[in-house]
């Protein structure tokens, strides 16, 4: 590994795409009948498949979990604070998987592939994903490693929807869940901010009813604004004070329409790298899946019915300042945990990064994090503690 790299760093990785031909039946009624998803791995498999990991991702987030891609990237991958040598998920203990979710658009199948009944990219005709569809292409995945049991199912914000998914799906398939800044289902404040979202791609000229591969366009303005509005939500106004206040970029007020304060400047920066980096049609879907996500809804509208056969330990995990997932929606979840009679631990984290807390390694998090991992690895059956 190259000096430059820190020593707690997993280094440079390699994503690999995995295909799978067994159709997949969704909860749309329709079905994939073959499709691919790319991963990224770290650490080692023991023997018994017993110290796997599996690391499920954010509305935009990706496979790239950790460690640089080459020795020219400067950014290490999106979770990195928490996955490496000594880190919280400690990689010289657990086996991690990062996947890109289907309907993703960084490698995975999704809505930039090719459809294989038209020849084209499969575009808004990809299918609409839920929570549970993803779960189960995860299990198949899982299949594929040899991994019978998970010793933990990791996940912020929608990820985290996906742990709490995992341990009604598959009770017997993971022995513990972290779920980190989530809720059990989205508020309707929460749907509405999806829905502006959905809208300002939509109406964007160039979205061409997301056939916009054909036309060498992207819905850019569309895709900025969306972005925009997301990362407003995933602050909070004590952050944004402390970071940017009333700044103003030259000092003094212009009187015109250009951007003036820090925080304007900002959003623009923020929104015109997401727009030539994420799909718009992607987009779409996730924000799609977190408005369907509520698992209880198959349970007479009862979370604690629905966790009822969950086998794993948990732990919940949220942010003070977090106002998209409140600690409110967490707590929710650990009621019904309790109330189901499970074994949850959970921690409230002062923070003043709102949502988007889950990925700063803030020191007492990390602490608390660690402190649970530590208990995951205690888990592992010894026989796989052998041959790690």
């Amino acid at each position: 590994m190259p000096q430059s790299f820190p020593q707690d760093s997993v280094g440079i990785v390699t994503p690999q795409i995995i295909r799978f031909e067994q159709p997949l039946p969704l909860a749309c009624g329709r079905q994939l009948d073959s499709y691919e998803l790319i991963v990224e791995t770290y650490g080692t498999l023991n023997a018994d498949a017993s110290n796997a990991v599996l690391v499920c991702h954010a509305l935009s987030g990706n496979h790239h979990l950790a460690g640089f891609h080459s020795e020219q990237e400067s950014k290490p991958g999106w979770w990195d604070s928490a996955i490496g040598p000594g880190k919280p998920i400690d990689t010289n203990t657990f086996f991690v998987i990062g996947l890109n979710n289907l309907g993703g658009c960084h490698g995975s199948t999704g809505p930039q592939s090719i459809n294989p009944e038209t020849g084209k990219p499969f575009g808004p005709d990809f299918p609409i994903m839920t929570v549970p569809d993803w779960v189960e292409s995860q299990a198949r995945l899982a299949d594929h490693f040899g991994i019978q049991q998970w010793a933990a199912v990791v996940g912020g914000s929608l990820g985290g929807m996906q742990a709490l998914q995992w341990a009604i799906d598959y009770p017997q398939r993971l022995r513990h869940c972290l779920i980190i800044a989530a809720a059990p289902r989205l508020s309707a404040q929460n749907i509405a901010f999806n829905e502006v979202a959905r809208q300002a791609i939509t109406r964007d000229p160039d979205f061409n009813n997301g056939h916009f591969y054909e036309n060498g366009n992207v819905p850019k303005t569309g895709l900025m604004l969306a972005r925009m509005l997301g990362h407003i939500t995933y602050l909070s106004d004590d952050g944004m004070r402390e970071k940017f206040g009333r700044e103003l970029r030259e000092g003094k007020i212009s009187y015109d329409f250009n951007p003036q304060f820090e925080v304007e400047s900002y959003l623009r920066y923020q929104g015109e790298r997401f727009s030539t980096a994420f799909d718009a049609n992607t987009y779409l879907l996730m924000t799609k899946a977190l408005d369907y996500f509520d698992p209880a809804a198959d349970y007479g509208h009862n979370l604690a019915e629905a966790v009822r056969n969950a086998l794993c330990k948990f732990m919940v995990i949220s942010f003070t300042s977090d106002w998209r997932f409140s600690p409110e929606r967490s707590r929710e979840i650990v009621d019904a945990l309790v109330a189901a009679e499970k074994k949850v631990s959970y921690a409230e984290v002062d923070s003043d990064h709102g949502h988007d807390a889950f990925l700063i390694p803030n020191p007492r998090y990390m602490d608390i994090y660690s402190a649970y991992m530590k208990q995951v690895a205690s888990d592992i059956p010894p026989t796989g503690k052998e041959n790690n």
